[in-house]
């Protein structure tokens, strides 16, 4: 049964704000149990969970903000942005809902390489990470494919790029990582781009884009964070992503221990909105089964 969808203009009433180093940031919060912290990617927010969102908050305490220069967050122009930097406001934001116990994390795309980082410092003693489940991220920069339009953003007319950025550049991208049956509808297209552009979003497109070379800075550290083995971990994988798909979860299959993969088959980029019962269902068996260290777990969809 498909997933009821929570309208934009109906999410964005139920968020609130809280501030992180002087700088406005919107988030939501629903339910009750375990904290289950939910991560968005690039260049989107976290209206992307809002298909997960009832489901998930009938079993959990669910928390997501829309992270710094995304949404309907700050944007400030004079601003580096940076992966390490949006782990804090993560930090800051369960800190501010008074949160001390294990958190679980759901993340994408970008918020993937956030939760690296998070998983890092749980390993340092800096933070405390019960689970932890990947979507379509990039953990592994060598098997990124970037885009074209993510090259224009970070070249040195990078600035320009995103000063022209509209609509019909966004729906041409989105229809390169969308599976070949689930682009999104127009509706949904009208509504992403309304988060881009709010507070002047096309403004910082090319300083967002920074997250790209900065995963290659942080590779060492981020990928040791998954090797560990000591949380439990499963990557979902929409298999028809050109960007993070098969290729980067083979290559996840071959460097992390005893990996735990989900192939999501004729799905893209974005498993959450393009295949969200499916999601719902991987994920929520994940919650269920005890941490199996010495099996490999594969599961095809």
């Amino acid at each position: 049964m498909p997933l009821a969808e929570i309208p934009l203009c109906v999410w964005r009433t139920r968020g609130q704000d809280f501030s992180f180093r002087s700088q406005s940031i919107r988030y939501w919060t629903a339910g009750q149990g375990e904290p289950l912290l939910l991560i968005h990617g690039f260049p989107t927010a976290s209206w992307d969970w809002h298909y997960l969102w009832a489901p998930l908050v009938q079993r959990f305490r669910v928390i997501a903000c829309d992270m710094l220069g995304f949404g309907d967050s700050a944007k400030p122009v004079q601003h580096e942005y940076s992966l390490i930097e949006q782990a804090d406001l993560q930090q800051a934001l369960l800190a501010q809902l008074q949160i001390d116990q294990p958190v679980h994390v759901l993340a994408h795309d970008y918020g993937a390489s956030v939760a690296q980082e998070l998983l890092a410092r749980h390993h340092e003693g800096q933070a405390n990470i019960a689970s932890c489940a990947f979507l379509n991220g990039g953990l592994f920069p060598e098997r990124h494919r970037t885009l074209l339009i993510q090259k224009l953003l970070l070249s040195p007319l990078g600035w320009l790029v995103a000063r022209s950025f509209g609509r019909d550049d966004l729906v041409r991208n989105v229809t390169q990582v969308y599976g070949p049956c689930t682009h999104p509808s127009e509706s949904s297209l009208d509504d992403s781009w309304s988060l881009i552009e709010a507070n002047g979003g096309t403004r910082i497109l090319h300083k967002l884009a920074a997250y790209v070379p900065e995963r290659m800075v942080h590779r060492a550290r981020w990928v040791a964070a998954l090797q560990h083995g000591t949380v439990p971990m499963r990557f979902i994988n929409g298999a028809a992503d050109p960007v993070s798909g098969i290729h980067m979860l083979e290559r996840y299959q071959e460097l992390v221990p005893n990996p735990d993969t989900v192939v999501l088959q004729g799905i893209g980029h974005y498993p959450h909105t393009e295949a969200p019962a499916q999601v719902l269902r991987h994920y929520l068996t994940f919650r269920e089964q005890p941490l199996q260290r010495f099996a490999q777990k594969v599961a095809w969809s």
